[in-house]
C-alpha cells in the first residue's frame, strides 16, 4: 500500500482528541465519550496539564493534528487555561469545556476558557457542558461528511419526537387528574 494513501486513511478515521485537565473531569467528560461513540466519531481521550504538564499538551496537540484530528475538546476546572493552550497551538477548531469546581462554581473555568483573546478562538459550551461539546464536534465533522451530517439529522429528528411525546404524556396526565 502507498505509503500516502495509508497515512490518508489514518487522517479520515481520526475525528476529535479530547484532553482532560485532571482524571476528576471524567464524571463531566463522560457524557463527551458517549455522544461521539453513539454518532460512531473515533476519538483519542487523555489527561494533560496546561500547567503541569505543558510539554505534554504541545506533543499531544501536534502529534494529533498529524494524525489528522478534526476538533479538540479540551476541558479543565479552576483557572481552566487548557483550551487556550490547545488553540495556541493548532488552527484546528477548539472547543472549551469548563468544569465546575470549588469556591466558585465553574464561574472562574468559564471565564478562563471564554475570555480568549482576539486571534486565538476557542468555542466554550456552558459549565459542565460536555455533551454540548461532543455534539458541536460532531457538527463540524458533519461540514464535510455526508454519513455524520445524516446521523446528525436523524438525532435532532429524534429528539424532536421525543419531546412530542413527552408533551403527549403530559396532556394525558392532567386530563386525568
Amino acid at each position: 500500500m502507498n505509503i500516502l494513501l495509508f497515512f490518508d486513511m489514518i487522517c479520515v478515521n481520526m475525528k476529535v482528541a479530547i484532553i482532560m485537565g485532571s482524571d476528576s473531569d471524567w464524571s463531566v467528560m463522560k457524557s463527551a465519550v458517549d455522544t461521539l461513540r453513539s454518532f460512531d466519531i473515533q476519538f483519542d481521550i487523555t489527561v494533560a496539564s496546561a500547567h503541569r504538564t505543558p510539554n505534554k499538551v504541545r506533543d499531544y496537540v501536534l502529534t494529533s493534528v498529524e494524525a489528522g484530528t478534526k476538533v479538540f475538546i479540551a476541558a479543565a476546572g479552576c483557572a481552566a487555561h487548557l483550551a487556550g493552550v490547545v488553540a495556541s497551538y493548532t488552527t484546528v477548531p477548539v472547543i472549551g469545556v469548563p468544569i465546575s469546581s470549588e469556591p466558585f462554581k465553574g464561574f472562574d473555568s468559564l471565564m478562563s476558557t471564554v475570555q480568549m483573546p482576539p486571534g486565538v478562538p476557542v468555542a466554550t459550551m456552558a459549565v459542565n457542558g460536555a455533551k454540548n461539546a461532543a455534539l458541536f464536534a460532531v457538527q463540524i465533522l458533519a461540514v464535510a461528511d455526508e454519513d455524520i451530517h445524516k446521523k446528525l439529522t436523524a438525532y435532532r429528528e429524534k429528539m424532536a419526537a421525543d419531546v412530542e411525546k413527552k408533551s403527549e404524556h403530559l396532556k394525558e396526565l392532567v386530563n386525568n387528574i
